[in-house]
């Protein structure tokens, strides 16, 4: 497996290249997106670890792409600031074979891994997707060319925003080598309201209605398992818990966690599974009630944003995919663990989004060897 320590030997990588090239991080997502062209080389990340700058005064960090996520959230952590990301960093279900390649690495997802596959946890709520923690970006494009945009500011309006149309794109439009990212303060002190139902109604409407009061919550979360659900509310700060103990006043059965950190992971492990599979749902906020009840039908799982309508749905193997994507229609659903499971794991894009989209991949990526196949339309 070919690997790079620079952004220059990176560069040379993929301009030697003569077939297919897969960025690499740390494996986590090995599974994710349709499957690459057979015999695609995979171009390990992971010697570019290196935090370039952090300058702790202005909040902000530049970090090289194969950086873990957790040696990064610790440094940032003495300092008392905190990345607003944070996804389950493990592995899940990954495609068949992927374990004879090595599946995941050691010490968890990368920074550029992240980026690329624009994953999220509960923090997002707050803080926004990871396109919005994205100050700057340096990617190589697939004839060497090293590419820099934005910079290394908040306030930041020069130039194309190319760093937000490579946030999510699967590797596809070029490879992340290092990114500007904006960090937050880190609370010490949290509170998280935890209101219990076995009713799916109930729990929706419950987070319809919280939705739409200034609550001031860094995580509003829903979950669904094993028959029981709850909506998970997070307050941060030195008044967290007086903030939290007025709103599970309102709710029937509620009760404030303030060692809530086992909470939290247990939602984001929801998010991942090693068997079975993975789906990403997008509705409005009026639709988590559908897809919970959809979830419960199939014996899956739901962690979901309730304030945004994003919705992670676990499902046993052998669930039958097709039959949840028709119960949720015409909510978009992508496939992310078990994705190799089923004939096609993106939504089904309009012609005209899959003809921009399909220009923006020949403009970066001409020779076309940017892990061609693996994103939505076969781009």
């Amino acid at each position: 497996m070919p690997s790079a320590s620079s952004v220059e030997e990176l560069a040379a990588a993929v301009a030697a290249a003569e077939g297919p090239v897969r960025p690499r991080g740390g494996g986590t997502k090995l599974g994710w997106g349709a499957a690459p062209p057979e015999g695609a080389v995979e171009l390990d990340t992971t010697g570019l670890d290196r935090v370039v700058e952090h300058n702790a005064g202005d909040f902000t960090a530049v970090v090289e792409a194969g950086a873990r996520v957790a040696v990064l959230q610790a440094r940032f952590a003495a300092h008392g600031q905190m990345l607003a990301l944070d996804p389950p960093l493990g592995g899940g279900g990954g495609a068949a074979g992927d374990e004879g390649r090595g599946g995941a690495a050691p010490g968890g997802a990368t920074i550029g891994g992240v980026i690329a596959t624009a994953d999220s946890g509960p923090l997002r709520h707050r803080y926004g997707a990871p396109r919005d923690l994205v100050l700057g970006m340096t990617v190589v494009l697939s004839d060497g060319t090293i590419s820099r945009s934005g910079g290394k500011v908040i306030k930041n309006v020069a130039g194309y925003d190319v760093a937000k149309l490579v946030t999510g794109s699967f590797g596809t439009l070029g490879v992340i080598a290092s990114v500007s990212l904006r960090l937050h303060p880190l609370a010490r002190r949290h509170a998280t309201v935890v209101a219990p139902s076995s009713e799916p109604e109930r729990l929706a409407a419950a987070a319809v209605a919280l939705a739409a009061r200034p609550l001031e919550a860094s995580c509003f979360d829903l979950r669904w398992q094993d028959g029981e659900g709850a909506l998970l509310i997070r307050f941060d700060g030195v008044a967290a818990e007086p903030r939290a103990a007025a709103v599970a006043g309102e709710l029937p059965g509620a009760r404030v966690v303030v060692e809530d950190e086992e909470e939290w992971a247990r939602q984001r492990e929801l998010q991942r599974r090693r068997d079975g599979l993975v789906l990403k749902v997008s509705t409005p906020l009026t639709g988590l009630g559908r897809v919970l009840a959809v979830a419960a039908a199939h014996g899956g799982t739901v962690a979901a944003r309730a304030g945004l309508g994003l919705s992670w749905v676990g499902l046993p193997a052998g669930a039958d995919a097709a039959a949840v994507r028709r119960a949720l229609a015409p909510a978009p659903v992508t496939v992310l663990d078990g994705a190799r499971t089923v004939p096609d794991p993106w939504p089904q894009l309009t012609p005209g989004t899959e003809a921009l989209m399909r220009a923006v991949k020949r403009r970066f990526d001409p020779r076309g060897v940017l892990a061609p196949g693996v994103f939505a339309g076969g781009i």
